[in-house]
């Protein structure tokens, strides 16, 4: 079987209907160039409301049993911005260093990078990852940390994912 990938985009306007799952889509197109890995994506879109995200999270980590699942949108500094919390909520060990790797980077770019709250941390045998709402931005966030992810996985007791090294190296240590 293959491994499986949770990608939820968090958002109350496209989950209404109002405009296009860009987010989500783009993230799938990174994680289908990245890596050589076949995967099954376990994909959903909701709305930005706390205990819609904590239960899909856990939906996703402990029943579909993804070990990887990504967040987009929902980590700024609006009052319905909660993605972070809903993460730190169901996580049993937070990651801080996904969330200063992704603000340096898009510091580079923007500097409102300083209001971003990405996180990252790990449910059981699932590696959650929160990225900003806009595919820019998930490119740049996602290629940043993800050369750490596959041994991340390997870590926590999850398959293990291979890269497509023409365009995403993963590091694992030399054993």
């Amino acid at each position: 079987m293959p491994p499986k990938i949770g990608i939820l985009n968090i958002s109350d306007r496209a989950s209404a209907g109002i405009y296009e799952d860009t987010p989500g889509k783009a993230c799938v197109a990174l994680l289908r160039e990245w890596l050589a890995t076949l995967f099954e994506a376990d994909y959903k879109v909701i709305p930005d409301e706390r205990p819609v995200i904590e239960a899909e999270l856990r939906r996703m980590a402990d029943e579909a049993g993804c070990c990887l699942v990504v967040t987009t949108g929902g980590t700024g500094p609006a009052p319905r911005d909660v993605t972070p919390e809903a993460t730190a909520a169901v996580c049993d060990k937070i990651l801080p260093g996904f969330g200063e790797l992704m603000r340096a980077t898009s510091l580079q770019y923007v500097p409102t990078a300083i209001l971003s709250r990405q996180t990252a941390g790990i449910r059981g045998h699932t590696l959650i990852v929160n990225l900003p709402g806009r595919p820019k931005a998930i490119r740049e966030n996602l290629e940043a940390v993800f050369p750490a992810i596959p041994y991340c996985i390997d870590l926590i007791g999850g398959p293990r994912l291979e890269t497509n090294e023409a365009v995403m190296k993963a590091f694992r240590p030399k054993a």
